[in-house]
């Protein structure tokens, strides 16, 4: 298990978030920290760890006029660490290439290949034919309906019919390098991982990074047990960094080299 770090940026600033809170234009979500840190601080901070394979999230809509200043700040954490970050939020395959020319070491693919509440197998080919199986990370976030999970798009708002299980991590492994997943019901609200989803993402035949819920150090263990070591995951409200308890350094020194 490695820690992943992540860099949301929301309105131009980096933050944590609820994550089901992301509403309408995702304008105004519930925030749990403002940083007054830029991305680029976060970028060369993680990096000084020797830290690679984190994640910058943009969390405001393309078509929302507060994107320039995320997207700004994105670039500004990309120049800063080239290499060390995947990124998403917004990717198509027609922007995808000048994230990955910025210095993302991978982009991040949701809304665009579960569109409209479906699977888009032709989206899906087009941005691997964009940017390549081995840069391509494809966010299955999902949420909870029933027993079971099902992936979420549009800023985590809009269930799709795609359920979220071995089958489905099967068929979509050959088109991409690494699965990311929030367990979005979780995160932002430092109650504990799902650890029902945890199991599930434990059968992954690629890298996968969980997100959402963990708040104190059994958290970090319980997921270290149920993800049998597999499972990668990343923290934010929770951590020190960002207004929590749990102290960045520890964290390093409790997870897997």
């Amino acid at each position: 298990m490695r820690f992943r770090p992540c860099i949301d940026i929301h309105n131009g600033k980096v933050k944590q978030i609820v994550g089901g809170s992301l509403c309408g234009d995702g304008a105004h979500p519930e925030e749990n920290y403002v940083s007054g840190e830029d991305a680029a601080w976060f970028a060369r901070f993680y990096t000084s760890d020797g830290l690679k394979d984190g994640h910058i999230i943009l969390l405001n809509p393309v078509s929302a006029p507060q994107y320039r200043p995320t997207k700004e700040q994105a670039l500004l954490a990309l120049q800063e660490a080239p290499g060390a970050f995947q990124l998403g939020g917004g990717v198509t395959p027609y922007n995808a290439e000048e994230f990955l020319a910025a210095g993302a070491s991978r982009v991040i693919v949701t809304s665009y290949v579960f569109q409209d509440g479906m699977f888009n197998r032709r989206h899906l080919e087009k941005i691997v034919s964009a940017v390549g199986r081995s840069r391509l990370v494809l966010d299955l976030s999902c949420r909870k309906r029933g027993d079971r999970y099902y992936i979420v798009t549009d800023r985590w708002q809009k269930f799709t019919d795609v359920c979220l299980n071995l089958e489905t991590l099967n068929q979509l492994a050959g088109s991409c390098s690494e699965f990311l997943v929030h367990a979005v019901d979780a995160e932002g609200l430092r109650r504990g991982p799902e650890l029902e989803l945890v199991d599930l993402l434990a059968g992954s035949p690629i890298p996968v990074t969980y997100a959402g819920g963990v708040a104190d150090f059994q958290d970090l263990e319980n997921l270290r047990l149920r993800g049998q070591g597999r499972v990668d995951v990343t923290i934010g409200s929770a951590l020190d960094l960002f207004g929590g308890t749990m102290p960045y350094r520890r964290v390093l020194e409790a997870v897997d080299p």
